[in-house]
């Protein structure tokens, strides 16, 4: 009796109440943390998982996706998990990151060192060699369209993995605000009181800097080691680069520049592909990605999260017109040249596309006709600069029936942002191209332009093979070959590779060593993509 009446006791009660509740609350976090833990590889390749309301799309986005593709009509397939390897060298980044960032003090030591130096290589020659010797950095200074800039970056990141460096990013006001910072705890912007970097971009400056430039002018002694030169080497990899700057695609120049503290990389390419070609990167790359054919993915999925303002955004619109659906298609259309090759020309090349060759989408008739409503209700998401597309193929899924014969399905078509021109140096614009770019990665079918690079961080992103829209002018020259092909994978294209070596021709001409990992482009055959298997 006493024990009962103990526990009548209203305080004691109340108090146990209290002791219950937290103790559910604690469980559940940590339950939620187990969670996130074992359902998304870019919360495990974290040592500590991050404070959700820092940056809501960490979280969030790997259970819309994970929703998405448990729909029994999609088109997704999960993709292989991120290798133990990759895990573990992703943590020693994220360590390293964290001690060499631009708030630690070596950095700070490095970029005092720097406002002091002059024009002339002699002013950069280390000091002290052992000076931060820890910390190497590779600074990524993005231009062109957001879809370039992600696959740059990505490039970059990969490249700072391998070479034991850490990567800041150099954004201008057209970039800020868009993403999270990747790694807990930590920073990847380059601080705007760096000044530096304003002298870095000079023309001037990268006449005497560049890699191109010192190996040039370095004939007379091509085994002298960079870093006894000069402490920053400014890299161009765009499309703009040189037969000298081309040269940082060979094994004896990685050598040379091993040492140098400082790399600033100019780049719009997606030039990662490469990388999987030299010897003293290839047995690393083959330990990190054993599944060569969704290296961008896992790298995009990890590196990129939507910063809270851009995913509130893509988050509210995904909600209200695509997470019903029981199929979401995506379509990206970009046209260069809209006065020659107008909306009203390209059109019933896509729907050919879209509903006779891939037949993603029902075929339409005139005439009403009495047909069942139950059946497959379908969204379909445009990411274009040209409105025509989105209101005709609206218009006609609203006023006309399915076809006879053609799957029963209910179709509804939608766009998130209304931009006219590209305009790569707005953050308006470039928030809008994200969110584009996020809203086509949670589709289940991807038919987008071949050779946009817009198009390959969507498909990228999303795991998913896409189809190709061809070339408007092929469809002028041969209008009877089909208006679309399908991707054997969702790898992105190198296009404008070193042009001097060729290996999948060598490979014809008897060439020995290890296979190189690659295909030609089935949208670029004049360029390189990852691929499992050799295919000519």
């Amino acid at each position: 009796m006493e024990n009962l009446s103990y526990a009548c006791n209203p305080r004691v009660v109340a108090s146990m109440m209290v002791s219950s509740l937290l103790l559910l609350i604690i469980v559940s976090r940590h339950h939620r943390q187990l969670q996130l833990g074992r359902n998304s590889p870019l919360e495990q390749s974290s040592t500590v998982i991050f404070s959700e309301p820092s940056c809501l799309s960490r979280s969030q986005l790997h259970l819309m996706r994970s929703s998405a593709s448990s729909s029994p009509n999609s088109n997704n397939q999960k993709p292989p998990p991120l290798s133990p390897y990759l895990l573990s060298r992703l943590r020693d980044y994220e360590h390293r990151h964290k001690r060499c960032d631009p708030l630690s003090e070596p950095f700070q030591r490095y970029s005092q060192e720097l406002d002091r130096v002059k024009n002339s290589p002699d002013s950069l020659v280390r000091k002290n060699a052992d000076s931060a010797s820890d910390c190497r950095y590779i600074v990524f200074t993005p231009f062109a369209g957001m879809g370039n800039r992600m696959l740059a970056l990505s490039s970059a990141f990969l490249y700072a993995l391998l070479t034991d460096r850490v990567l800041l990013v150099d954004f201008d006001p057209s970039m800020r605000g868009l993403f999270c910072d990747p790694f807990h705890n930590s920073t990847w912007l380059l601080p705007q009181e760096f000044t530096f970097m304003d002298r870095v971009k000079s023309r001037e400056f990268k006449e005497v800097f560049s890699l191109g430039s010192l190996l040039k002018n370095q004939n007379q002694n091509q085994n002298q080691k960079l870093a006894d030169v000069t402490s920053l080497l400014q890299l161009d990899l765009s499309t703009e680069y040189n037969d000298y700057d081309k040269l940082f695609y060979r094994d004896e120049t990685q050598e040379l520049m091993k040492n140098v503290p400082w790399l600033v990389l100019k780049s719009n390419q997606y030039f990662l592909p490469y990388l999987f070609l030299l010897p003293c990167f290839r047995t690393e790359l083959d330990q990190l990605f054993p599944d060569k054919e969704i290296v961008f993915h896992h790298l995009a999925r990890y590196l990129f999260n939507p910063s809270n303002q851009a995913w509130g955004r893509i988050s509210r619109f995904y909600d209200a017109y695509l997470a019903r659906a029981e199929q979401r298609i995506g379509l990206q259309i970009r046209v260069l040249d809209p006065e020659n090759y107008p909306p009203s020309f390209i059109l019933p090349h896509i729907l050919r596309c879209i509903q006779d060759e891939s037949r993603i989408l029902p075929r339409l008739q005139r005439n009403e006709t009495i047909t069942s409503r139950i059946g497959t209700s379908k969204a379909v998401f445009i990411a274009s600069l040209l409105t025509e597309f989105y209101s005709e193929l609206k218009d006609m899924y609203w006023t006309r029936p399915i076809a006879d014969g053609e799957e029963t399905a209910s179709v509804a078509v939608y766009r998130a942002s209304h931009e006219r021109n590209q305009e790569s140096y707005s953050n308006s614009h470039n928030m809008n191209a994200l969110v584009d770019i996020y809203l086509l990665s949670m589709c289940d079918f991807l038919v987008t332009t071949q050779v946009s690079t817009f198009g390959y961080v969507a498909f990228g992103l999303a795991g998913v093979s896409p189809w190709f829209l061809r070339d408007p002018s092929d469809y002028e020259r041969k209008p009877s070959e089909p208006a679309c092909h399908r991707a054997v994978s969702p790898e992105p294209c190198f296009q404008f590779h070193p042009t001097d070596y060729d290996p999948i021709a060598a490979l014809h001409r008897g060439a020995t060593g290890p296979a190189p990992v690659i295909m030609y482009c089935e949208d670029a055959i004049w360029g390189f993509k990852l691929a499992n298997m050799m295919s000519f």
